[in-house]
Parts: C-alpha cells; sequence; structure tokens
C-alpha cells in the first residue's frame, strides 16, 4: 500500500488502495517562532482506513414523532438537528423518564417540539442538544409565523410557564412567532444558555492554510504530535452503517470510560444517534489506534448544511503525553475541510478551552421563559427573572474592592 493512501475497505477484507488519495498533511510552515521541521511522509507504520459498510444495518424501530410532522421537519443534509432522524433518536433514547413528546401546531404554519414532564412543558431538548428552534412551515411568511405565534400564546394563556432552551437568537421565523407571542399577553424572558465556539472558512480555504490560521502553540502542538503519531498509530473514519461501525461505536464507548468525562445520563445516546447519522450519511466517526489496535483515541463529528458539527470526543488518559485527541482533531478537521469540502466548524456545546485554538468565534445560546404573568407560577418567574437583572445590574456598576 502506497504510505500515505487512504484505504477504502469494507468489513472483512483484507485492505487494498482507495481512490481517495492522499491524506491533507498538516504541512510545516516556515515560521521562525516554531522550529519545527516540515512533516516528513507518513511512516510504514502509520495506516489511514475508510471503513465502509453494507448501508442496511442498523435500522432503529419505535415511537418518533408523528407523521403530520414531515412537512416541518427538515432534511438531514440540509439541518440535521431539525430532522426526523434527530428527533426520533432523542424520543427512543435520551427521554427524561416521565416525560411525553408534546409537538405542537398553533396555527400551522410552524412545529413547536416540545415536551411534557411533571406537568410542565418544554422545548424537546437533551443535554445533547446542539440548537433548538420552532420549525416554520416551507414558504411561511411572517405575517403567517406571527398568526402561528399569537395561536401558540393563546394556547398558553392561564397555563404554567414554558422553558425554551438552546436557542438561536437569530433562528429563521423566531423574531415573528415571539412577535405573535407577545401579542397574546405572554412574556418571553430570555436568559444565557450556554457558549458555541464556531468559524466560518473563508472561501477555497484548504487544510493548510486553516492550520497556518491557528495560534503559534496549537500549530506547534499538532507538528509535534503528528511526528509521532505518523510513526505507530492507524487513523480509522466510519461513516456507513456496518458491522464495522459497530467497531467504531465500541472503540468510542472504551476510549470514553477511560477518559476523564463522568458517566452519560443517557448511555445508549451516542450509539444510537451515530447509526442514525450514518445511515442518513452524515456521520464522521474517527478512531485513532495504537500499534496493538487498542482505540487511544475517538471522536463523531455530524456533516450537515455545508458544515461540520463535533458531537463528543475523548481520549485515552494513559495516552495523554501523545496528545492522541489533538492528533484526531487534526486529522478529522484535515478530512472534513479536504474531502467533505465543508465551510463551517462548530464545536457544539460548552465553553471548554481546548475549543477557542480550533475555532475563533463564540455565539451565546439563549433560553426563554414563556410566562403568563396572571398564572401565580408565571407571576413569580417574572419577579425573579426581574431579581436576577437587578443583581447583575448591581454587580456591573459596584465599584471594584
Amino acid at each position: 500500500m502506497t504510505p500515505h493512501a487512504w484505504t477504502d475497505r469494507p468489513s472483512g477484507s483484507a485492505p487494498r488502495p482507495g481512490p481517495l488519495g492522499p491524506i491533507p498533511q498538516p504541512a510545516g510552515l516556515p515560521d521562525p517562532e516554531l522550529a519545527i521541521p516540515p512533516l516528513p511522509r507518513l511512516g510504514p507504520g502509520f495506516s489511514i482506513t475508510l471503513r465502509r459498510g453494507t448501508g442496511t444495518e442498523g435500522a432503529a424501530p419505535g415511537p418518533g414523532l408523528p407523521g403530520w410532522c414531515n412537512r416541518f421537519l427538515a432534511r438531514p443534509e440540509d439541518d440535521f438537528f431539525a430532522s426526523r432522524a434527530w428527533y426520533d433518536t432523542v424520543l427512543r433514547h435520551a427521554l427524561p423518564a416521565g416525560a411525553e413528546p408534546l409537538p405542537l401546531a398553533p396555527g400551522d404554519a410552524a412545529l413547536w417540539p416540545l415536551l411534557r414532564l411533571g406537568g410542565r412543558s418544554r422545548a424537546l431538548t437533551t443535554p445533547y442538544t446542539i440548537v433548538w428552534r420552532p420549525l416554520p412551515a416551507p414558504g411561511a411568511v411572517p405575517p403567517a409565523l406571527q398568526s402561528a405565534g399569537l395561536a401558540f400564546g393563546e394556547a398558553l394563556r392561564h397555563r404554567p410557564p414554558v422553558l425554551l432552551d438552546a436557542l438561536d437568537a437569530e433562528a429563521p421565523g423566531l423574531a415573528p412567532l415571539l412577535d405573535g407571542i407577545r401579542a397574546a399577553g405572554i412574556m418571553a424572558l430570555p436568559h444565557d444558555h450556554f457558549g458555541n465556539w464556531t468559524e466560518a472558512l473563508p472561501p477555497g480555504q484548504d487544510w493548510d492554510g486553516y492550520l497556518a490560521s491557528r495560534a503559534p502553540s496549537l500549530r506547534a502542538t499538532v507538528l509535534r504530535k503528528m511526528l509521532r503519531a505518523l510513526r505507530s498509530m492507524g487513523f480509522e473514519l466510519l461513516q456507513e452503517p456496518g458491522p464495522a461501525l459497530e467497531e467504531g461505536i465500541a472503540a468510542y464507548e472504551s476510549v470514553r470510560a477511560r477518559s476523564w468525562k463522568p458517566d452519560e445520563p443517557f448511555p445508549a445516546f451516542d450509539g444510537a444517534l451515530m447509526r442514525a447519522a450514518a445511515r442518513a450519511g452524515r456521520l464522521r466517526l474517527g478512531v485513532l489506534r495504537l500499534a496493538d489496535g487498542t482505540a487511544a483515541a475517538a471522536q463523531y463529528w455530524i456533516v450537515s448544511g455545508g458544515g461540520a458539527t463535533l458531537m463528543k470526543l475523548a481520549h485515552d488518559e494513559a495516552e495523554r503525553a501523545t496528545s492522541p485527541g489533538t492528533v484526531l482533531t487534526a486529522l478529522m478537521i484535515a478530512h472534513l475541510i479536504e474531502e467533505d469540502e465543508v465551510r463551517h466548524l462548530d464545536f457544539g456545546r460548552g465553553d471548554d478551552p481546548y475549543k477557542a485554538l480550533w475555532v475563533r468565534r463564540r455565539r451565546q445560546r439563549i433560553g426563554m421563559l414563556l410566562v403568563d404573568p396572571r398564572h401565580p407560577a408565571g407571576l413569580l418567574a417574572v419577579g425573579r427573572h426581574l431579581a436576577g437583572r437587578l443583581r447583575r445590574n448591581a454587580g456591573r456598576g459596584a465599584a471594584p474592592a
């Protein structure tokens, strides 16, 4: 096998040269601050494998959103997180105990994917949700959305507050929907939820250009650690259903069990989501293995709408000195840019410090409490919201100690 050809290997077959060409090399940069030589050609101990499946395994029967929701749902290739693949996986594998799905479409111009839990209604979100939004019907214009918001707001009168979270404040159709809700006498009280690190890539940017635009510290780490990885590690990329994917999911779960991360609230969700994304052609699961085949790092991305979203990543703490997570992230981004030609990278939920090394823009995902002040619980929520705002304003205005 050519040292830096991809391997396109059906599950269970011997390696053979593949058609995808050489892996994008994290080439060295002539930067005097780094004093690191250009990366050598891939050594004979390093293998890169694109493992393919049969495309038929892993179909997930079970409850999901009702069929009438289909007209509001996006295609996975356009917006995976607004698709049936996403919501049905959530309902089957990440629904809290006692919760019931509550999809609503008052006014018939937008779908509100909600759930009911403990007598209260809230957005159909989970600890895995990257972004949530009401889903406008195709072709719905702002006046129709405002009318739909009004109908939704009227349904909330004299009821306890409804919590929406993981919201993109600039989501399509959200502004007229909120205008309608407010016209019904319902207050929309916003709050910060979590940070989301992301970056739009310039047109035509390749892997070398991307790496050249990162901080010197990250470039140095990528180049230095890659030198060792190229000699003795193997990189697998899995994106289709089948036995190979099941091996990859098992490798991910094994690495996660040996990582620093706490237990998952819904342990079956990641594997189920990978299978659903693979069936839709949206999965990119990467596994970095040691020479003996042990997985040292694993991560999975979802490719949709011209971008790629990092869902989860983990590395074996025992291999931390070799930075397998950094090496794998570099290999995955190289593939996403060069092969998938994504134009946008999204590092998912949270403000983990490492994310700012790979992408540059932080945006705020928000929550919103929809309250009727005429309901006792709504009035209490308004009071808490105002008290919180007063405390924050007082804190900002206080003189430094």
